[in-house]
């Protein structure tokens, strides 16, 4: 019976749709898709499409963009066996860092003009959604002209009429002063169709937006103030190059836009202090902190990962010491000793790491973990260090054991057993951590990071992943970005006021004075509160000493160990800090640790910055498209 039923059914449908005109049935409407006016009636179907267009926001380092993006000249090592480039880049190629998607832009502009005619949505909600839409406009057009300078500036969708002639498509490069005035101004004029909603952190916010202002101004002020110690890195026609007597005012710009975050009035953003009597655990949680990240008050702007929605991200099983690990998989970043020497001592002084003595002897030490005692505490939030634990695990990283005539006995597998000399008993000849020279996993620097790396149960499994969230933007960097911009305005002062809040927080009791702030001492603030989070070359871009940091050269030991904190200080080579145990049964010494610099095997070139390489190559195939574009410079 239900057979015969569903074929008369069927016979039914089939008369009715037989009668239609053809130009009825083509009038039709499909059942899969929504017209514009359907699509922009319903708030809820309008986040999906927003949504996805926050999905392909771009940077540059990024959980999404894989762990090799974490990997900055000199400031770590790759331990695996397929990128060791990253040790020995001679010139990038120029178009590294290159994106060009005008089809984003375009969906985007669509987007702000369909929300515009929307007569179905209430007024908050257009607002808010056409605001929505022009900040990531202007987060495009910021990332747009970090790489490639000046581009065509296109705030309206484009519609070829396949006429055969595509000229009124083709746009000329803007300035790039301009393209930073169009996203300083675009903030500022959707600020106040935003939320002030400080646990807002995957949509824009009115803080959001202020926080990418006060960084692109920051960013011009830098190119119009240093561009001029790189005078072949301009274009006649303002293409690329800024003026230096418009550094003040996008300084000034910078301060005010970062100044309205802080006093509160863009939502309730404040340094993460959850554990402010371990200040190294602080620093750390403040990444990894999953149990309420829109209570984070210091994230303002984070892509979101969450098990529940089938979003998570692999970087805790790439990057989880291996010893101990949930797969026997890790430790592919490496932090440099570059990057660790970095960090200052408590009292304010840049100083090596002490391991020898006046004379050149080894320094002895009980516990590993004692060579960096008394250092921001920034350092062992950001790297897993010898005798100390990762996710929860003592690390076991040393390189082998130094006998009395200094000759040593490791292993070549982690974890090796083996017997040391004169003795009879199995011991442990090389941690199950290494470091090895070469080999996968092992922490071949002597150390692992330990930034972005999830403690929780599972996150470092294939079957589950991590959900920790990438942040674009934090409130610390607002504090250093409105120090720098009141450095350069000649408000010292007032500089050092931020910069001691950020300092502070790592564990720093005497503040800076305003006479001891200077440009070298910004630049490394930001170098180590910021270490892999996708500043570091692109603030050496736009202080224009990228090319003297990342000059090509060789290094040497004593080269490493000096003039440590100076801004300009070569960093083409990432060294390694290898620690040992001391094997001398009848000395006092015995069992102690002993820790030697060591060069990587696969550290065999050296990282060289060229004058082409502060802005990206425009493509052969893209200058073809359009003859009004002109080349970039050293292109």
């Amino acid at each position: 019976m239900k057979k015969i039923v569903a074929i008369a059914s069927l016979f039914l449908l089939t008369t009715l749709w037989s009668c239609k005109k053809d130009s009825d049935f083509l009038d039709v409407q499909p059942f899969n898709l929504l017209t514009n006016e359907q699509s922009f009636s319903d708030p809820a179907q309008v986040l999906t499409i927003v949504a996805d267009l926050y999905n392909r926001v771009v940077d540059i380092t990024a959980f999404k963009n894989g762990w090799e993006s974490f990997i900055d000249p000199g400031e770590a090592i790759a331990s695996t066996n397929n990128i060791h480039y990253t040790q020995s880049r001679n010139g990038w190629g120029y178009n590294e860092w290159s994106i060009w998607d005008y089809g984003y832009l375009r969906e985007i502009n669509l987007f702000i003009e369909r929300a515009t005619a929307a007569t179905a949505l209430q007024d908050a909600d257009k607002k808010r959604f056409i605001a929505e839409g022009r900040f990531l406009r202007a987060v495009y057009y910021f990332e747009l002209v970090k790489r490639m300078g000046g581009v065509p500036l296109i705030t309206q969708s484009l519609t070829y009429d396949y006429s055969g002639d595509a000229t009124k498509l083709q746009t000329a490069r803007a300035k790039e002063s301009d393209v930073y005035d169009f996203v300083i101004s675009e903030m500022e004029a959707i600020k106040g169709d935003l939320p002030v909603n400080a646990r807002t952190k995957d949509r824009a916010t009115r803080g959001t937006a202020l926080a990418v202002e006060a960084r692109a101004a920051l960013y011009a002020g830098s190119i119009a103030k240093y561009g001029a110690n790189t005078p072949s890195v301009s274009l006649s026609g303002g293409e690329v190059g800024i003026p230096a007597g418009m550094a003040n005012g996008y300084y000034t710009k910078a301060l005010a836009a970062a100044k309205e975050i802080i006093s509160g009035s863009a939502g309730a953003y404040a340094l993460y202090n959850k554990f402010p009597t371990n200040k190294s655990q602080n620093y750390a949680n403040l990444f990894v902190d999953n149990a309420d990240k829109q209570g984070n008050p210091e994230i303002i702007w984070m892509e979101d990962y969450k098990v529940r929605s089938g979003k998570t991200h692999g970087f805790t099983i790439q990057n989880q010491p291996i010893f101990g690990g949930e797969e026997v998989e890790g430790g592919r970043i490496n932090p440099s000793l570059n990057l660790v020497e970095s960090f200052e001592k408590l009292d304010n002084t840049f100083a090596p790491l002490p391991i020898k003595d006046g004379s050149g002897n080894p320094i002895y030490y009980d516990n590993p973990l004692d060579l960096f005692a008394g250092r921001d505490a920034r350092l062992a939030g950001t790297v897993t260090l010898p005798g100390s634990t990762g996710r929860n695990r003592p690390v076991d990283i040393f390189a082998g054991w130094v006998l009395d005539n200094g000759s040593v006995v490791s292993g070549t597998s982690l974890g090796q057993i083996g017997k040391l000399p004169n003795s009879s008993v199995d011991v442990k000849l090389v941690g199950s951590d290494g470091p090895i020279n070469g080999v996968e996993y092992s922490a071949q620097s002597g150390f692992y990071i330990r930034k972005f790396v999830d403690p929780a149960v599972g996150a470092g499994s294939r079957g589950t992943g991590s959900e920790v969230p990438w942040i674009r933007y934090r409130y610390a960097e607002v504090l250093l970005n409105a120090a720098e911009a009141a450095f350069e305005l000649g408000n010292t002062g007032e500089a050092v006021g931020y910069i001691n809040q950020v300092r502070e927080r790592a564990g720093f009791t005497t503040p800076l004075a305003p006479a001891e702030l200077t440009f070298d001492r910004i630049v490394n603030e930001r170098r180590v509160e910021l270490a892999f989070e996708g500043h570091y070359i692109f603030d050496r871009k736009r202080w224009r000493i990228a090319h003297i940091v990342l000059d090509g050269a060789a290094m040497n030991e004593a080269e490493l160990v000096s003039n440590i904190g100076s801004a300009t200080k070569r960093n083409t080579q990432a060294f390694s800090l290898w620690p040992y145990k001391v094997y001398s049964p009848s000395g006092p010494n015995n069992n102690k640790w002993i820790f030697r610099i060591q060069r990587n095997a696969n550290v065999i070139g050296a990282n060289r910055f060229q004058l082409g390489n502060y802005y990206s190559e425009i493509s052969t195939s893209i200058l073809a498209n359009n003859p009004k574009l002109v080349k970039q410079p050293n292109q």
